[in-house]
């Protein structure tokens, strides 16, 4: 589950990293009256006003801006809420901005002593372990910077049964070239950001930047983090976080009905049981000249309901030239799923893409039957091949 900045700032704060102080508006004017209370508490006299989207990239599509006075601060938000904000994260008709942060100041005086990093906390999938993954160069694409001067990208690997030791803090606070107050800020910085990565069960915290700032003091100037959704049930309070208007509708539609639900941008729907086989449909579906439209998933105990739901979120995709429909009757029984293609042509109406439908396993005769009888015009393939064969027949 992705969050907002200012969600996972307060993440970060409850954990003790330096963040901004900051307050979520929803209005030019409540971003006004925010302005005046981070200026009273803090004494800043200017602001940052950031859309609050689930994307990177904010600042180069207009979205984050700079306020010197009050009155910027709500001209600003004025311009940000409600835009549609195109980032290089964004589909190309961009996200609509609900809401934006309005932060203190933290290039106060002295801006010329400011310094920028990069930093990411995640899992290493070759070592099976946490890593610290950081750069002096923070504030701009870190792809770029990966590929431009690899040299510059550092990590630290973290053994899970010791943890974060003091002296991997040490070597990031000395790899970003810091000393004295500094130096010692830093280390609390990177021990305070694990724990949050640890304590959240996330699986992304990334940093970008993280600010030094004239005195001394770093912060988290930004923050990007997901939070794995198989943890969730331990975290109600972030659980409770979820922006649904930040997600695909289908995809929330689907998770509804306990639906493994993708969306792409192909034409051509699957509905498989079980993901291994799901990849290796979408697979057949691109070698065959198509694309694949979605990732869907019904599982192993899927029934004709859970069947004919998902035809209802597929079929909402005006993309969708034709479906394919590949299940393998393992714990699944396949005439429960024909009775759902049944089922959907009679509950649904009007369904006109074809329908390619290969069935294996568990009662794939009686399931071959009941769609044969039916009088439906679906397509039905014994194998692989065959199902391939009619999907490039359909779309082409």
């Amino acid at each position: 589950m992705n969050l907002h900045e200012y969600q996972g700032k307060s993440i970060l704060q409850k954990y003790g990293v330096s963040v901004p102080f900051g307050i979520v508006a929803l209005s030019p004017d409540e971003a006004f009256e925010a302005a005046k209370t981070i200026q009273k508490q803090t004494g800043s006299d200017k602001w940052a006003v950031k859309a609050q989207i689930h994307a990177g990239g904010r600042g180069k599509g207009g979205g984050v801006k700079i306020a010197k006075s009050l009155e910027e601060v709500r001209r600003y938000a004025d311009e940000i809420i409600g835009m549609m904000l195109v980032t290089p994260q964004t589909k190309k008709e961009g996200k609509l901005v609900r809401k934006v942060l309005v932060e203190q100041n933290i290039y106060y005086p002295g801006t010329e002593e400011v310094e920028e990093y990069y930093m990411s906390i995640l899992l290493n999938r070759d070592e099976g372990q946490n890593m610290v993954m950081y750069s002096p160069r923070g504030g701009m694409n870190i792809e770029q910077v990966a590929e431009e001067t690899p040299d510059e990208i550092f990590t630290e690997v973290i053994d899970p049964k010791v943890g974060l030791t003091g002296f991997q803090a040490r070597r990031i606070a000395f790899n970003f070239g810091l000393s004295g107050t500094s130096f010692k800020e830093m280390v609390k910085f990177v021990s305070a950001l694990y724990d949050a990565y640890l304590g959240a069960d996330a699986s992304l915290f990334e940093i970008n930047p993280i600010i030094k700032a004239a005195d001394g003091r770093v912060y988290a100037a930004d923050s990007k983090v997901t939070i794995d959704n198989n943890a969730l049930y331990r975290h109600k309070e972030i659980a409770a976080m979820r922006d649904l208007n930040e997600e695909d509708p289908l995809e929330v539609e689907a998770g509804r009905f306990d639906l493994n639900y993708v969306k792409l941008d192909g034409n051509v729907g699957c509905m498989v049981n079980g993901a291994g086989l799901a990849m290796a449909t979408m697979d057949m579906i691109k070698m065959s000249g198509g694309n694949p439209a979605n990732f869907l998933d019904v599982g192993g105990t899927a029934d004709a309901k859970r069947v004919e739901e998902a035809f209802r979120i597929i079929l909402k995709d005006p993309n969708v030239e034709a479906i394919l429909l590949n299940i393998f009757g393992g714990i699944v029984r396949c005439d429960r799923v024909a009775q759902g293609v049944v089922d959907a042509y009679h509950n649904i109406g009007n369904i006109n893409v074809p329908i390619i439908v290969r069935l294996q396993g568990t009662n794939a005769e009686e399931g071959k039957e009941l769609i044969d009888k039916s009088g439906l015009k679906v397509y039905s393939a014994i194998t692989l091949q065959e199902a391939a064969e009619l999907v490039n027949e359909v779309v082409n």
